[in-house]
């Protein structure tokens, strides 16, 4: 399960449609709906927020907000609850670029045209549920291979 803390709008096709798919499974877990994943690190800081199911649902609006500018026609019914968060989610600078990275790596081999487009970006934006803190990758996350996050 991989929830992006960066803009869905780097996404590809592939990752954008994976995402909402994770999304929703994280939203199940949430809401108690199954029992897999429901110790998944990912979830980590949805489940820390005073509202679980608000940041889920918030995070999938994101996400299908993204699908309708592409022209995808994700099911907004599916969202639980979509009411806007109180307050975003603190997310760390090194987590930030740690993601930028990842999926920069994954584009080159999937989509060399999208690895392209984004490669030199300077302002790597958040997912607008975030909002972006100094600090190192987050605690939560399971680094892979070389996880620099000097640009």
């Amino acid at each position: 399960m991989r929830l992006w803390s960066i803009s869905p709008e780097y996404l590809d096709t592939k990752g954008l449609t994976a995402l909402w798919r994770e999304s929703l499974l994280a939203q199940a877990v949430i809401s108690g709906k199954t029992k897999a994943y429901r110790n998944h690190p990912q979830l980590a800081r949805f489940m820390e927020y005073c509202e679980p199911l608000q940041a889920i649902g918030s995070y999938l609006v994101t996400i299908h907000e993204e699908s309708i500018r592409r022209d995808f026609g994700f099911d907004f019914s599916k969202i639980l609850h979509a009411n806007e968060l109180h307050d975003a989610i603190p997310v760390n600078d090194g987590q930030i670029l740690y993601e930028y990275n990842h999926l920069l790596e994954k584009l080159r081999i999937r989509d060399f045209n999208k690895y392209q487009e984004l490669k030199g970006i300077r302002n790597i934006k958040a997912n607008l549920v975030f909002h972006i803190v100094k600090g190192d990758i987050e605690n939560w996350e399971r680094v892979h291979g070389n996880h620099n996050i000097t640009r």
